[in-house]
C-alpha cells in the first residue's frame, strides 16, 4: 500500500490535471485554480513523465485527450468528487454554528453589514463570514452557504429568491444643496461634480451619467466636475462626505436616505434591470442556521421594499 501511494501524483498536480482535462484548456484551468497557465502546463507534465504516457494531444489552441489522458481523467475525477463531498458533509458537521455569505462589495458595505447588528441581536451564538467579490463565487466548490446575487432574472440560478428590485436616482449629502448651488431639476447638475462608478468587469449602463444623461435628454451637459471610482460603495460614501452627485441604487442608499446622511433632490428616476436573489447552496440549505440566516434576510427585505414604497416611488 505505501509502495501504491508513491507511484501516485501529488493531489495539487491531479487537480491541476482534471481542470485542463474538464475544459480541455491550460488557460481556463489555471483561471479556475487561480495559478498561471503555465503553472498548470508544468502540472501536467509532471504527471506525464511520471506516468511515462501522455495526457494530452497539444495543438494550435486546442486540447485533446489521449487514451491515457481519458482513463486518467475518469479516475481523477471520480476520486476528487468523492473528495470533495466527504469533505463537505464532515464541514457541516463541525460547523456548527458558522455560515459565510457571498455578495458583492458594494451590496456588503452599503446594505449587509450596516444591518448584521440586528441578526446578532437575535442570534449571537451564529457566526457570519462575509465573503465581499466581484466574482461570482461557486457555493459548493468554495464551502459557501449564501449568496446574494446581483443579476437579471434570466441569469437568476434555480430555486433563487427575489429580495427586491432596484431603482436607480440621483443622491447627494443633504450639505451639498445648502451651499447655493441649486438641484431642482436634471439640468442644475452642470453645477455639480458627477461621482462616476467605474465597472471594468460587469458594467451597467443604467449606472452611467452618460446614459441617464442621455435619457434625460441632457448629453449636452457639462459638469462642474468629475470623481471616478473603481468600486460603487466608494462612490456612496463619496456623496456622503459631499463630494459630489452620485447615481444611488435602492436598497443601497434607502437605509441612508432614511438616516439623513443622503437625500434624492431630483425627482428623475427609473428601475434597472437587475435584481438581488437569495441563494442557499443545495448541501447546506437544511441547517438551522441557514435557515435562520435566510429567513432573516427575506423579512429585512420586505422592510426594505415597504420603505421604498412609501419614499421613494
Amino acid at each position: 500500500m505505501t509502495e501504491q501511494r508513491r507511484n501516485l501524483p501529488s493531489l495539487d498536480l491531479l487537480r491541476g490535471f482534471e481542470a485542463a482535462a474538464r475544459n480541455l484548456s491550460f488557460t481556463r484551468a489555471a483561471e479556475e485554480l487561480f495559478i498561471t497557465q503555465s503553472a498548470v502546463s508544468r502540472q501536467v507534465k509532471t504527471i506525464e513523465d511520471h506516468l511515462g504516457a501522455a495526457l494530452f494531444v497539444r495543438r494550435h489552441r486546442a486540447l485533446m485527450l489521449t487514451e491515457a489522458g481519458h482513463e486518467l481523467y475518469r479516475a481523477t475525477a471520480q476520486a476528487l468528487r468523492q473528495l470533495s463531498d466527504a469533505a463537505a458533509r464532515i464541514r457541516q458537521r463541525g460547523a456548527g454554528r458558522t455560515l459565510t455569505v457571498t455578495t458583492t462589495i458594494g451590496f456588503a458595505s452599503l446594505w449587509l453589514i450596516p444591518r448584521l447588528a440586528d441578526f446578532r441581536s437575535q442570534r449571537p451564538d451564529i457566526d457570519i463570514r462575509i465573503a465581499a467579490d466581484t466574482r461570482m463565487l461557486d457555493l459548493e466548490r468554495e464551502g459557501i452557504e449564501i449568496a446574494i446575487r446581483y443579476c437579471t432574472p434570466k441569469a437568476a440560478p434555480e430555486g433563487a429568491i427575489k429580495l427586491f428590485g432596484e431603482v436607480v436616482l440621483p443622491v447627494c449629502s443633504p450639505k451639498l444643496v445648502t451651499r447655493g448651488a441649486p438641484l431642482a431639476t436634471p439640468a442644475d447638475l452642470r453645477h455639480h461634480v458627477l461621482l462616476h462608478y467605474n465597472q471594468p468587469e460587469w458594467p451597467s449602463p443604467w449606472l452611467s451619467w452618460t446614459v441617464w444623461l442621455e435619457t434625460m435628454q441632457l448629453s449636452s451637459l457639462k459638469p462642474a466636475g468629475s470623481l471616478r471610482f473603481g468600486q460603487y460603495d466608494q462612490v456612496i460614501h463619496a456623496a456622503i462626505d459631499g463630494q459630489g452627485v452620485a447615481l444611488g441604487t435602492s436598497p443601497l442608499v434607502g437605509q441612508l436616505i432614511k438616516q439623513g446622511k443622503l437625500i434624492a433632490p431630483l425627482a428623475k428616476k427609473f428601475d434597472s434591470p437587475r435584481a438581488y436573489y437569495l441563494v442557499t447552496s443545495p448541501g447546506a440549505a437544511e441547517r438551522p442556521e441557514v435557515k435562520e440566516f435566510a429567513g432573516w434576510m427575506i423579512r429585512q427585505a420586505k422592510q426594505e421594499a415597504r420603505y421604498r414604497g412609501n419614499r421613494l416611488k
